[in-house]
């Protein structure tokens, strides 16, 4: 029974061994999916930005029509004066919102960008941890097969040291 207990540790350490790289792999693998997926959530946010200006422009089209509309209405010569000053408030606000639109989704992208480099650095942590953990799978093993190798060698250290060599001190160890 004892003769089979170092090709038991072995083989258990070789499982081991085995196991903790590939849950490696696999957190590395997943970790990098969940970066590809930010990565993709901000290029979605950058597009829907494009979308929103769009969106803000056609209606910015319709109120600036309805404004020319009820200004000729009401007598107002437009490009002059007052309607002068309203058509370019408006204009000013529009480039205002534009660029209000563009930098949160900056932002917004920026962030998803963000978590995607840490998802990838948790990936390369886990598998980093996990070759840590095969080593130590590797040196435990190799202890426990040197401890277990150390019961057939004969202890020739007396409690002044080693005795082997010596024929004088021998019979007192």
């Amino acid at each position: 029974m004892t003769a089979a207990i170092p090709y038991v540790v072995a083989g258990t350490s070789i499982m081991q061994y085995q196991q903790q790289g590939a849950i490696g792999k696999y957190n590395q693998a997943a970790n990098n999916r969940t970066a590809a997926v930010l990565d993709g959530q901000a290029t979605q946010i950058e597009q829907k930005a494009e979308f929103d200006i769009a969106q803000f422009n056609k209606t910015y089209q319709k109120v600036k029509g309805e404004t020319t509309v009820a200004l000729a209405k009401s007598g107002v010569q437009i490009g002059s004066g007052s309607a002068y000053n309203i058509a370019l408030s408006n204009a000013l606000e529009k480039r205002l919102q534009e660029n209000l639109i563009r930098y949160n989704s900056q932002v917004a992208a920026s962030n998803k960008r963000e978590e995607a480099s840490f998802a990838r650095i948790k990936g390369t942590i886990a598998r980093q941890s996990s070759k840590l953990a095969q080593i130590g799978t590797i040196a435990t093993a190799g202890t426990t097969l040197l401890t277990m190798g150390n019961f057939s060698t004969p202890n020739t250290t007396g409690q002044f040291g080693s005795t082997a060599n010596n024929s004088t001190f021998s019979n007192y160890s």
